[in-house]
Parts: structure tokens; sequence; C-alpha cells
């Protein structure tokens, strides 16, 4: 186990690990105690009551926080003819077919989301073994597959974020910067745990978020008490 520095162990001595906090105290927390030499993203994580292994309780989608995430992500999107004119008009750093292909079947990867237009996926589905594993692959159910390119690449610049449920139930999701205000961080923070609980698969039986925490890169996990923003 690695070595805790000075400032995480002060950091530690500030949050009570055995409560849960109210998202405001929790994220004021998380705020005070990002002391690293940059701007620490700040991330939010639900233990859910599903069960991924059941295909109904897979949840996974996206969604555009109201005050983005604080990074510009770098899009690729894979169009031809029009749409790729399209594309290139919305904002995308990178635009092409069997070329952008080739590029990374080649090991170049200086992107961190991939759109493409339904007419694509027979060629980009062959990029499957080296785009699965880094969680790349564009997907209809986190509107990464689709024609409206225009749209995808606008909501992915002004910060769209995905949300998968893992092997534990677990999701983790980037709300934001320790930079940001407060105000952001909450909002951010409501906008996606009312995105989870509308998402909630009808088989889902019980309590619904067990828990709730957030971090910061550096910082110590705060926990959130989910009854104050379950029923927002």
């Amino acid at each position: 186990m690695a070595k805790k520095t000075k400032k995480q162990q002060e950091a530690l001595k500030l949050v009570d690990r055995t409560k849960q906090y109210d998202i405001k105290e929790a994220l004021t927390l998380v705020k005070e105690n990002a002391k690293a030499n940059f701007d620490e993203t700040v991330e939010a994580a639900f233990r859910l009551g599903v069960d991924p292994k059941k295909a109904d309780q897979q949840i996974r989608g996206a969604m555009v926080l109201p005050h983005g995430t604080g990074k510009t992500q770098t899009v690729l999107v894979f169009a031809k003819g029009d749409k790729a004119k399209e594309a290139e008009a919305a904002g995308a750093d990178y635009v092409g077919e069997q070329d952008l292909i080739n590029k990374i079947n080649q090991g170049w990867f200086d992107f961190d989301v991939i759109v493409a237009t339904p007419d694509m996926m027979a060629e980009v589905g062959k990029l499957g073994r080296v785009l699965g594993p880094k969680g790349l692959m564009p997907n209809p159910k986190t509107g990464t597959v689709t024609f409206d390119v225009e749209k995808a690449v606008k909501e992915i610049k002004a910060g769209k974020v995905e949300y998968r449920v893992d092997r534990q139930s677990n999701v983790h999701v980037p709300i934001g910067k320790a930079s940001f205000e407060l105000d952001q961080l909450m909002e951010n923070f409501h906008a996606l745990a009312s995105t989870l609980m509308k998402v909630k698969p009808q088989s889902s039986k019980g309590i619904y978020v067990r828990n709730a925490a957030v971090t910061s890169t550096m910082g110590p996990g705060v926990k959130v008490d989910p009854s104050t923003f379950a029923a927002k």
C-alpha cells in the first residue's frame, strides 16, 4: 500500500470517515482538501442497488453537466460526406474514415471520445479489440453512434459525461474541478444524481442508492448522506 503524503495525512484528519455528510458539507471538505499543485478533478461515486449481471440492470448512459467538467474533450468523428463536414463545423478535432482507423491500429490515441455515424460502424467495429479495453468504443446508449453528429460533438464539448455501472454495482463520474465554485459542483452533482434516479431499473428492489461519496484526485473520499439528495 502506498504511503500517504503529509498533505494526505492532514486531510484525513479533517474528514470523519464514519460520518455521512450532506452534499454541501461534503463538497466543501473536498475543495478544502484539494491541495495538489494542479487543479484536481472532483469525482462522485455511487453504490447502487442493482445486479449488473442482469441485462435489464446494466445502467449506462450519458448526460451533459450544467457546468461541464472543466476539461475540454478531444473529439474524433468517423463520418463521410456531408456528415464529415457537419462534424468539422461543430468543432470536432479529428474527422475521417479509413485514414483514422489505420492510425488507431498503429497505436494512435490522441483523443478522448469517439463519435461515429451508423454507416461507419461496420468498419469502426473492427477496432473493438483496441478501443473496447480503453472504453472508447462508440455506443448508441451514450449518443456516440448517431447521424446527428453536430449535436453529439457540441454536447461533448459542453461537458457531456458517461456513466456506467461496474461489476461491483458502482458508478464513478467526474463532476468538475476543485477550482469550481461550490454551487457549480453542487449543481453538477445533483444533475448526475437526478439522472441516475431517473434510470433506476424497474426490476431493482430495495434501497437503490446504497452509498455515495465525493473526492478529489489526491484528496480523501467524503461520504454523502443519500437522503439529502436521493429525493431531489
